[in-house]
């Protein structure tokens, strides 16, 4: 059997946060990652596509994917209606040559948006050849002993007809699930790999990979023994870094080990 090329592994601009876009891709550059996916958030570059590009080039680092305007904090970004943040994420994504458009479900309370959710992902991979458009995996909300179910159809991919889908690794330790048992049930829909970890705790904390309880090692190894071609992006918070170097250690170690497991191991 041949040997499968390295799986490429990015940096989430979000990994430098609440430090700069352009950060992220000096940092990505500079340290040795393969590409950068692009948080599109409430830092003003990392919402024109013309930005972008020039931090690509400046720094000669490959914008490998692109993550849409998701979460609470970026609800007002390329305005109000989610479908439209979408279609913006993936003319950036054909702009940059990016292959992967990260997106997660509604929220319960976008009740439209999530009504049609599943088969517009759908249309949207129909109409914009070439990008994958990859749901995430979420997790349910907990205080104390309550659960709240805030996403729809289900923070869960699993069971949704979505041809593609995004893996976070901090987010299983959230919702307490198995992020291996998960990636076997997800087969080839598996496209694109949040790396991260946490401790099962109610936050997700997206800790640098092997400080939590996640199965990181195994879990990446079985993805290159499946001969996985999809993208490996290193997503942890780097906000409680005491200084700059002790941030720079924390993505060092993180590309360090994501580069050390994400090997096939001989049968």
């Amino acid at each position: 059997m041949k040997d499968s090329p390295p799986i490429t592994v990015s940096l989430s601009t979000s990994s430098v946060y609440p430090d700069s876009t352009a950060a992220g891709f000096e940092a990505a550059a500079r340290l040795g990652y393969d590409a950068v996916e692009v948080m599109v958030g409430i830092d003003e570059p990392s919402t024109d596509i013309d930005a972008v590009r020039a931090l690509s080039e400046e720094h000669g680092i490959a914008v490998g994917s692109v993550h849409a305007p998701c979460l609470l904090l970026t609800q007002r970004i390329w305005g109000l209606e989610p479908w439209g943040k979408l279609h913006r994420s993936a003319e950036m994504a054909l702009e940059l040559g990016a292959e992967i458009v990260v997106v997660h479900p509604p929220f319960r309370w976008q009740r439209d948006y999530a009504r049609g959710f599943v088969e517009g992902v759908a249309e949207l991979e129909a109409q914009y050849e070439g990008i994958d458009f990859a749901v995430e995996n979420m997790y349910p909300w907990r205080s104390g002993k309550r659960e709240f179910q805030a996403y729809a159809p289900g923070w869960d991919p699993i069971p949704q007809d979505y041809a593609h889908v995004t893996l976070d690794l901090s987010h299983t330790a959230t919702a307490q699930a198995d992020p291996i048992a998960m990636a076997r049930e997800l087969g080839p829909r598996l496209r694109h790999i949040h790396l991260a970890d946490g401790t099962g705790t109610g936050k997700d904390e997206h800790l640098v990979p092997g400080r939590g309880t996640q199965p990181c090692a195994d879990f990446l190894e079985e993805l290159a023994g499946t001969g996985f071609d999809g993208q490996v992006v290193v997503e942890i918070s780097t906000r409680k870094a005491a200084d700059a170097e002790a941030r720079e250690n924390d993505l060092l170690e993180a590309l360090a080990y994501a580069r050390l497991h994400a090997v096939a191991l001989p049968s």
